[in-house]
Parts: C-alpha cells; sequence; structure tokens
C-alpha cells in the first residue's frame, strides 16, 4: 500500500471532497509541526556519526537482520530542554474547519521554516497565513510573497531588538487564530497513541503519518456532522 502511494491518494482523495463541499474553505491557512516519536536506536557513537553524515555503518551489511532493525532516517532534536527521536508531521490546517489540508514529513531535526515552501500552493493566494515565530525569516517572507498570502506569522524578537509593545499586540491577535492549529494535534495526542511510532524509515513513516493525518480529517468530519449538521452531498 504504501510503496504504491496509496496512502497520499486516500489524503487527496477524502481532502478533495471535502473541498468540493467548501467544508475545506480557503479563508486562512494554519501552519504549524509536530514531532512524531520513534523507540530510540541504541547504537554505538561511531555509528551515529556514520548515520549523521549519510553512511550506514559497514557492518551492518554482514548482519541484515540488524540492519532491518536499524532506522537510519529519524533524527534525534532538542525542543525546551526535552530530547527527541524521531520525525516530524509538517501540516497545513484550513483556519474555518480545521481539516488538514496538506501534509509533509522529515526528520525530526529539520527545522520547520524549511518545509514551507512544500506545503503551499497556488490555491492558497489571497489567504491569511498564521505560523508562529519559527516561520520568520527573508526566505521564508519570500515564499510568503510568491503564493501571494497575507503573512500573519508571528513577529520575533531578538537580543539587542526586543519586540514592541506593538508588536507583542499583534502577535497575542494573531495567537486567537493560530492556535487552532494546537486543537489538530492535541486531538492526535490524546486520541490516537501520542503520534508514537514503531515503523522503521522514512518513507514507511511518511505512510503511517499520512493515513493519520487521513483519519484525523475522517474524525474531525464526524465532529462536525454531530455538532453542526453539515454533511457531504
Amino acid at each position: 500500500m504504501i510503496n504504491e502511494g496509496l496512502d497520499r491518494e486516500l489524503f487527496e482523495v477524502f481532502r478533495d471532497l471535502l473541498e468540493e463541499n467548501n467544508l475545506i474553505a480557503h479563508q486562512g491557512k494554519l501552519v504549524d509541526a509536530s514531532f512524531v516519536e520513534m523507540p530510540r536506536q541504541r547504537n554505538s557513537r561511531e555509528e551515529n556519526k556514520q548515520i549523521k553524515s549519510g553512511e550506514r555503518p559497514k557492518d551492518w551489511n554482514d548482519r541484515p537482520n540488524k540492519r532491518r532493525q536499524k532506522d537510519v532516517d529519524a533524527r534525534w532534536t532538542k525542543k525546551n530542554g526535552e530530547t527527541i527521536y524521531g520525525y516530524k508531521d509538517h501540516t497545513k490546517v484550513d483556519n474555518k474547519h480545521k481539516f488538514i489540508d496538506d501534509y509533509h514529513v522529515t526528520p525530526a531535526s529539520e527545522h520547520d521554516s524549511q518545509v514551507l515552501d512544500k506545503l503551499l500552493n497556488k490555491k492558497d493566494k489571497g489567504q491569511d497565513l498564521y505560523a508562529d515565530s519559527a516561520y520568520t525569516g527573508e526566505e521564508q517572507e519570500a515564499t510568503i510573497k510568491q503564493y501571494k498570502m497575507k503573512n500573519k506569522v508571528h513577529e520575533k524578537g531578538y537580543k539587542n531588538k526586543p519586540l514592541t509593545d506593538k508588536q507583542k499586540a499583534s502577535n497575542r491577535e494573531k495567537s486567537r487564530t493560530r492556535a487552532r492549529v494546537e486543537h489538530v494535534f492535541g486531538f492526535m495526542e490524546q486520541s490516537m497513541n501520542k503520534l508514537y511510532l514503531h515503523t522503521i524509515g522514512i518513507k514507511r513513516t511518511t505512510g503511517v503519518i499520512g493515513l493519520i493525518n487521513l483519519t484525523y480529517n475522517l474524525f474531525r468530519y464526524e465532529q462536525i456532522v454531530r455538532l453542526h449538521g453539515i454533511s457531504m452531498s
């Protein structure tokens, strides 16, 4: 299934149905990423060094059973002092009904801002784009401008250039909308095994994450029907 790309196809078929029924309304987009943790690998320091440089330890070639259990695509990273091993689920969420409109999977060490260009497309033209300050920078501003979106990304303060009171107030106002993306990841973590997987390799992991994102959209659709009486024709 994953080798044939059916995970992505299934996600896009349901996404397109939502779009055709105006449940993906294209009135604004929320971009963020969530960690998908994996079992931590027990490698030697030298093995980790080779993996990080894109090589596969040579002695693994003579030990196929060991090689099959080793993930050479997942990466280590830190956030708020916590060490994390695995991948990231980068998502673009439609603001109105909080459906996932698109996604991209990377190793956990990939910075959120580097994926922005892979999430946006021509359908996003003219919409507000909300994201936290991780998505600031000249490259990201150029990407937002390229897709002709309205930049609602949080402004970022620096050591010698702190945010002004006006900028802080603007960020607080943006947060009222941007926080909606946290509801998506919150549902996944509380109701969908806390985004902890046991797959090996980015290809399989991407396939499973795609199915998780599809499952979220299915659950969200059921909520919309139950709470608001909205359904697809």
